[in-house]
Parts: C-alpha cells; sequence; structure tokens
C-alpha cells in the first residue's frame, strides 16, 4: 500500500487557513515529501507523524511556500530529533544554492557548521527520470513564473503512481501525462481570475474527464476556490488528509 498525506493543501498566502504545500509520501521502504512548505514542522507534528522517517525530498520548483520548510527539518533533525542517516534534497536548477542561502538566511550560525547528517542534494532536469531510493521519478516542466525552472513530476512507486502538478497554468500536457496514474494532485489556485501561471478552477473542470487518472485532488487552494467550495465538483485536498493507493 502507498499512503499519501496532504501536509499543505493552501496557497502562499495561506488562505482559508491552510498550511503551505507538502505531500508525505510512504509505502513499506521509503518515505518521502513532494515539497516542503515552511509549515512543515507543525504539518507533521500536528498529525503526529514521525519527521525522522523522511528519506528525502522531492521540490516542484524555488518558490518560498514550496522548499522554505527545509531549513526547518535541518534544525529539526540538529536538535530535536537528531539525525545521521543522509537526507537527500531532489529539485529543479538552483536547489542546492537557494537552499544554503535560505538556511544562511535563518540561521546563520548553524548553516555555517557542518550538518551532523549528509544532505545529498542533486539536480532533477525536465526530461528525464531518475530512480531515487526504489521511487521512479519523472520530471517535465510546467508553466508557471519565468524566472525559474518549474517542475511537475510522474512519481512510480510500488505498482502506483502519482502525477504531481507542482504550480504550473493549465496546460494540455496533464491530459497525456494523467494516463494511467492513480492520483493526480492538480493545483487550483483560482477560480473567477485566469492567470497564465496557476490553474482556475473553470479551466480544469473543463477538462477533468478527459484525465486518465483514476482519482483527481484538487490543492494549493487559494481564496477564490476556498469561497466557491460549494459550486466544486471535483474532490478538494484539505490538511491532514490521507488518501490510500
Amino acid at each position: 500500500m502507498v499512503r499519501v498525506t496532504v501536509l499543505g493543501s493552501g496557497d502562499a498566502f495561506g488562505s482559508g487557513g491552510r498550511l503551505h504545500s507538502a505531500y508525505m509520501v510512504e509505502s513499506a521502504g521509503v518515505t518521502f515529501l513532494i515539497d516542503c512548505g515552511p509549515t512543515i514542522l507543525q504539518s507533521l507534528k500536528s498529525g503526529q507523524h514521525d519527521t525522522g522517517r523522511i528519506d528525502f525530498v522531492l521540490v516542484s520548483h524555488l518558490h518560498g511556500d514550496h522548499f522554505g520548510g527545509i531549513p526547518f527539518l535541518f534544525m529539526e533533525y540538529i536538535y530535536e530529533r537528531p539525525r545521521r542517516r543522509p537526507l537527500g534534497v531532489y529539485g529543479p536548477l538552483g536547489t542546492e544554492r537557494r537552499v544554503h542561502a535560505l538556511f544562511a538566511a535563518l540561521y546563520e550560525k548553524n548553516a555555517q557548521m557542518p550538518t551532523p547528517f549528509p544532505v545529498r542534494f542533486e539536480q532533477l532536469e525536465p526530461g528525464t527520470t531518475r530512480d531515487i531510493g526504489g521511487v521512479r521519478v519523472s520530471a517535465f516542466c510546467v508553466p508557471h513564473t519565468p524566472e525559474l525552472v518549474a517542475l511537475g513530476y510522474r512519481i512510480e512507486i510500488d505498482g502506483r503512481s502519482i502525477l504531481y502538478s507542482g504550480d504550473s497554468a493549465w496546460t494540455e500536457d496533464f491530459i497525456a501525462r494523467s494516463r494511467g496514474a492513480d492520483l493526480f494532485i492538480c493545483e487550483c489556485s483560482t477560480y473567477e481570475t485566469r492567470l497564465d501561471i496557476h490553474v482556475a478552477y473553470p479551466e480544469i473542470a473543463a477538462r477533468a474527464r478527459d484525465l486518465g487518472c483514476k482519482r483527481l485532488l484538487l490543492s494549493h487552494l487559494g481564496a477564490e476556490p476556498l469561497r466557491h467550495l460549494s459550486d466544486i465538483t471535483l474532490e478538494c485536498a484539505r490538511d491532514g488528509m490521507i488518501v490510500e493507493l
């Protein structure tokens, strides 16, 4: 069995009091995070999850609400849950540099010292597939803000598959990539407003029947879709939600 826990289903602004983007994927042999927003420790501890079980983190893109929790994980593993085994951090171009810079900005003294556990950074290139601890991760570009590389992921684990949009405008590429997926976690930041960097609910609602996934879960919910929850017919994520695949 593969279990996906929604640790944070909110947008950058914490709309509706929701926590920042983070999803924990667990199987018999591995536990990892897809994105790691600044509220990661609150998310994990409020659900009584063992913070020490995390083997690696997949970062979709380098906006703060998606990777800003990594320094707090470092601090957790230095002081509260001492760690010696390696922690993997995988993401797009610039991930290692930006994580180091953020750690230094938040905890300058700690960032100047070696962590008591190895941190293994690896850059994931769009269009490539990587085996990470028995998890098959395929990265692809999604249309978000032009100043950075934003990735979506197709993840294969223990015979189950998860598609993750990250932050993205609607793209027809999701239709092909969702074929056969057990779960598609798709962002839905707006409702009335149409942007070229995020998905609006009417856009995905119009194409939902064409998706080839078994289950579609809308997340990264902004203020607009939260005001329209009674009008939304597609399933929406909520903080603490567990999906078993």
